[in-house]
């Protein structure tokens, strides 16, 4: 996989529930099956995928995520929308699928979308690091930068959208 294939999957992580997740139709999409026979291959398996692996997202959560993201792969499907709403994925729950789709690609797959969650992470600590020395910065400083350090506050946060939590309803195929 290539610099452009990572870009692309680091897009694909986006935070839900204050989780970092990956939508079942993007995975199935870089997996290069469809969704519904990626849903069905994750529906019987379920014990391996327990609520803090994966779970189903509400209408709202689908609704913030079109406005926030203008994604379609929300609403795959050509011939009228998906029926159920969208299964997400931990970093654990794409570990998980490893063991449950067993392919030549889903096996390259796998290892960049976990290289994409370590990134992501490296990131964040790092920016955790800029906010430890931006505090040292500010205690240095007088009130005439608190403006300046602020904005640089407000750009280091994380977009939070707000959810409500809810179950997967899991049945049996």
């Amino acid at each position: 996989m290539n610099d452009k294939t990572n870009l692309k999957i680091d897009h694909k992580i986006i935070i839900i529930r204050n989780l970092r997740v990956m939508v079942d139709a993007d995975l199935a999409l870089l997996y290069e099956v469809q969704t519904k026979d990626f849903n069905r291959a994750v529906k019987r398996n379920l014990s391996r995928f327990p609520s803090d692996f994966m779970f189903q997202i509400s209408e709202q959560e689908v609704t913030n995520l079109r406005c926030q993201f203008v994604t379609s792969s929300l609403a795959e499907n050509r011939h009228g929308g998906r029926r159920y709403l969208p299964l997400v994925f931990t970093e654990q729950g794409v570990s998980m699928l490893s063991s449950i789709l067993r392919s030549e690609k889903a096996a390259s797959v796998n290892i960049e979308i976990i290289r994409s969650f370590v990134r992501l992470r490296e990131m964040l600590i790092s920016n955790d690091s800029l906010a430890n020395k931006l505090r040292e910065l500010e205690k240095k400083y007088d009130s005439q930068f608190q403006t300046v350090f602020d904005a640089i506050r407000a750009l280091m946060k994380p977009i939070e959208v707000p959810t409500k939590r809810i179950e997967i309803i899991r049945t049996k195929e």
